[in-house]
């Protein structure tokens, strides 16, 4: 038996060894076709080339591609078990001329590498053209030499391809092979076509016209060839079967299931073997590819694809999650000829485990209130809309489980009665929003979620891609045009992150080859589900339609990835350094630069700050992988993430783990942002201030990579300038400035005791004016200027020690400001007080206020050329004090 590995393997090398470049599969999600939610045929990565606006270095070139068909107009989904020959995830083999060969080249290929290198029967082979193309038919005759009962003109569309409505068209040939009389079923375009005798293994596509609107309107220029081989139709052949799953890679798939299931394959149980090994193959390849469960476009194609198979693992009575363990069987299989499965393995047996855990709750839940709520019907019943809707929406049992589920009893479900309840909640939901305050203006983005669903973000995976143009908005308002100016402009798919949890907008261009330049300033997330791109159209036009190319500015991306990754890596470390009590309270990732706030009581001292630093450093030069998983919020928070302050959850959120210590992550975190691919990618980490933002929150300033360097470039500069001016080295900085400062110091406190002793009227003599007599009491009042305040009440002391009994008033004055002191010996505290006294000199500065005690007390204020005027207002207050006394 020749595998199916052989099969592929023997393809490409006969294509290659005619001169093909052999070319690697490309992802399933498409970078160049946003119409298309994955790869569904294997011209698609090719699409550029055949249009001219893309070129390659060969000329000819041969494929085993990737394809997914489960969602839109190419849905497989619900025949995927129950039939020989549907899918969702296949293999197209195909060869392919931009230019080069043509019809004759083309149908010579496939026969000799048919007949005569895989050695089936040209009997068992027939032929279908287009019925008006004769030199396809001639060549049949002529290469093949077979009869013309066996090449049948087929005068409709199945034998005419084209890449749409606008672009290179052509006819088909089709190559059938017949499994034989003991199998119902009759040639293409005979009465009985549709059984299963007969079945397509090749198309042929010569592509020679050009069309618009449906119209062929000249030929090409380079006439081309688009070929299309269905792997698993040329296994079964090959292998003599004539179902797919017989085939050895499902065999070996199924033969697994069987086994961890502990049931038949056969049987009852055949189809849901088949749907599990089928949709095993979708989930690990869409997954290794970027795609995550999700509730709106791929991610929830990829969701609907994972819960059939669980579905049909709970039919067959698996207690346990079942999917993760078949993960290994599908790497032997096929992790050879796509290693991007063996890289991804772990992620995807954590994905279907996490998916399928969830899963089967809600499967329980909703199975049960089915049962109760299809007890009374009957085989050819309809199940209320109202019904499934609530299963849905109270209950997360989805709608097409509900469907598949009341299929096998012979039960419909009435689909218009769901989409009014959803369309219900939705009005609901709405008019909540505006009761909320929300502006009126929010109703433009409601109305483009309501028509298109959110935006569907590329940009964990990649910095371009295309998108289809879904709404354009201009001054609050939806319009279908935009020119020069500015305008919002969303598409269904985008690279482009909307800011977010701290994260800022992506920022880039945005264009098309119909001279549309547009400058993209700023990207927000209004509902938190749309991506809108704020954007400055500099040439050209943009209408709502149009497919655009979307380029995020890569070098500022990487610089906000940086940050981010490290605001992750600064909150763990706090938390080891100074406590679990740490928690992040607010942050802001720029390009530039990052600042994190945080719970603490207290400023960290300049060794926390460094052992901070170290921490983070130490992790960066780890270089470790920073890994992503999905799970549900609740989950995540109980196996150790942190949720981080200012992002919304929702049912399921991205898991962020980075670094490692002592055998576990550093950081564990929930983070719907950007980050770097490793710890590495961060480069450089400095902390450059650490202040109080409001009672019990700290804020720490930092940098990354070159902003890092720069900042430390730039502070060993100015050592090197300070070390220069003190004509010393940088090392011996530290040193002469404390002397330096020590000498100023030392030469402040002589000055303070010159100026001090100046205005006492000298070393030891008595004060200049000498006390005067206020009603008996002996005063010393007197203004300085240039006294340093904290010297005030040293002078007030050595003049009351002087007066012996009386009252000291001294008045400092500097730089406009005015502080007082007034002292009150021992003898005189039972009629005076200097608090009160004290008070009439504040208030005669402009100030307010005044305190301390009986026998000290100081204030001050703004207004220190009435020095004067605040000692004439103690003298009053004393005589006043003394009078009554």
């Amino acid at each position: 038996m020749t595998s199916t590995n052989d099969i592929r393997r023997s393809f490409l090398d006969y294509f290659e060894g005619q001169g093909h470049a052999r070319v690697p599969s490309a992802p399933l999600v498409p970078h160049n076709d946003p119409t298309l939610m994955f790869v569904n045929a294997g011209m698609v990565p090719f699409k550029n080339v055949f249009t001219g606006l893309e070129s390659r270095a060969y000329s000819t070139a041969a494929s085993s591609q990737k394809c997914v068909r489960a969602g839109g107009k190419h849905n497989d989904l619900d025949n995927v078990g129950y039939t020989a020959r549907h899918h969702t995830f296949f293999e197209m083999l195909g060869n392919f001329s931009f230019g080069d060969y043509f019809k004759e080249q083309a149908i010579n290929h496939a026969w000799t590498l048919l007949t005569r290198e895989w050695g089936l029967d040209p009997n068992r082979l027939t032929a279908t053209v287009y019925h008006t193309d004769d030199q396809a038919f001639d060549l049949w005759k002529k290469i093949a030499g077979l009869p013309e009962s066996r090449i049948i003109r087929i005068p409709t569309k199945d034998n005419f391809w084209a890449m749409g409505p606008d672009g290179p068209c052509g006819p088909c040939s089709e190559i059938f092979y017949d499994h034989g009389d003991h199998i119902w079923g009759g040639p293409p375009g005979s009465p009985e076509e549709d059984g299963d005798r007969f079945v397509e293994i090749w198309n042929l596509v010569f592509m020679q016209h050009l069309q618009e609107a449906d119209v062929i309107v000249s030929d090409l220029p380079k006439p081309s060839i688009d070929t299309g081989m269905g792997l698993e139709r040329i296994a079964a052949v090959l292998q003599g079967v004539h179902d797919n799953y017989d085939t050895d890679t499902f065999k070996a798939l199924i033969a697994e299931s069987g086994a961890l299931t502990r049931t038949h394959t056969t049987g009852d149980n055949q189809a849901s073997h088949r749907v599990i090994a089928d949709h095993l193959r979708a989930s690990g390849f869409l997954v290794a590819d970027g795609v995550l469960p999700a509730n709106e476009g791929r991610g929830y194609v990829l969701r609907r694809i994972m819960r059939r198979a669980m579905r049909h693992a709970h039919i067959l009575g698996a207690k346990e999650p079942l999917m993760h363990r078949l993960v290994p069987s599908l790497v032997s299989e096929m992790g050879a000829a796509y290693p991007e499965l063996v890289r991804a393995q772990p992620l995807i047996e954590a994905t279907l485990l996490q998916e399928e855990t969830r899963f089967r709750q809600t499967l329980s839940n909703g199975l049960r209130l089915l049962d109760e709520a299809t007890a009374s019907m009957a085989e050819g019943d309809t199940l209320p809309g109202e019904t499934a809707f609530k299963l849905y929406d109270t209950y997360g049992f989805p709608y097409d489980l509900t469907e598949d589920a009341l299929r096998g009893h012979g039960m419909a479900v009435d689909r218009a009665g769901f989409d009014a309840a959803m369309a219900e909640q939705k009005a609901n939901a709405r008019a909540a929003w505006k009761g909320s305050g929300a502006k009126a203006s929010e109703d433009v983005w409601f109305d483009i979620a309501d028509e298109f669903g959110g935006t569907e973000f590329t940009g964990y995976t990649s910095t371009e891609g295309e998108g289809q143009v879904v709404a354009l908005v201009k001054d609050g308002a939806r319009v279908e045009k935009a020119e020069a100016g500015e305008a919002i402009i969303l598409t269904n798919q985008t690279p482009f992150y909307g800011e977010s949890g701290g994260q800022m907008g992506d920022a880039g261009t945005l264009g098309n080859d119909k001279g549309l330049k547009a400058r993209v300033d700023d990207t927000s997330k209004p509902l938190g589900r749309l991506h809108a791109h704020h954007a400055t159209i500099e040439s050209g036009e943009i209408a709502v339609g149009d497919t655009v190319h979307l380029k995020v500015d890569a070098v500022r991306r990487d610089q906000i990835r940086a940050n981010h990754s490290a605001t992750h890596l600064v909150h763990a470390a706090l938390r080891n350094r100074l406590g679990g009590h740490v928690t992040q309270k607010g942050s802001l990732v720029a390009p530039d630069r990052f600042r994190f706030d945080f719970s603490h009581p207290s400023a960290l001292t300049p060794q926390e700050i460094a052992d901070v630093e170290a921490d983070v450093n130490a992790q960066i030069r780890r270089n470790e992988a920073v890994s992503t998983r999905l799970m549900t919020p609740d989950d995540a928070i109980a196996a150790g993430a942190m949720a981080l302050f200012g992002e919304k959850y929702g049912d399921e959120v991205r898991v962020l783990s980075m670094g490692s210590l002592d055998e576990l992550a550093y950081s564990v975190e929930l983070c719907g942002g950007t980050h770097v691919a490793a710890t590495g990618d961060i480069a450089i980490f400095k902390i450059v201030s650490e202040a109080a933002v409001s009672s019990g929150v700290r804020r720490i300033e930092a940098l990354t990579g070159e902003a890092a360097r720069q900042w430390l470039v730039a502070r060993d500069e100015r050592l090197r300038e300070t070390a220069s001016v003190l004509k010393a080295s940088p090392e011996e900085v530290p040193a002469r400035v404390a002397a330096l400062v020590e000498e100023r110091r030392k030469l402040e406190r002589e000055l303070a005791d010159a100026k001090k002793a100046l205005a006492m009227g000298g070393g030891g003599s008595a004060p200049a004016a000498g006390p005067e007599q206020v009603g008996g009491v002996a005063f010393v009042g007197q203004v300085i200027d240039g006294l340093d305040p904290k010297e005030l009440r040293g002078a007030v002391d050595e003049a009351k020690a002087r007066v012996g009994s009386g009252v000291v008033a001294l008045v400092a004055v500097n730089e406009g400001r005015a502080s007082v002191a007034v002292g009150v010996t021992q003898d005189l505290l039972a009629s005076h007080s200097a608090v009160d006294l004290v008070k009439a000199a504040v208030a005669a500065l402009g100030g307010q206020g005044g305190g301390g005690r009986p026998d000290m007390a100081q204030g001050g204020g703004p207004e220190g050329g009435k020095g004067a005027e605040a000692i004439d207002a103690v003298r009053a207050a004393l005589a006043e004090a003394t009078a009554a006394a």
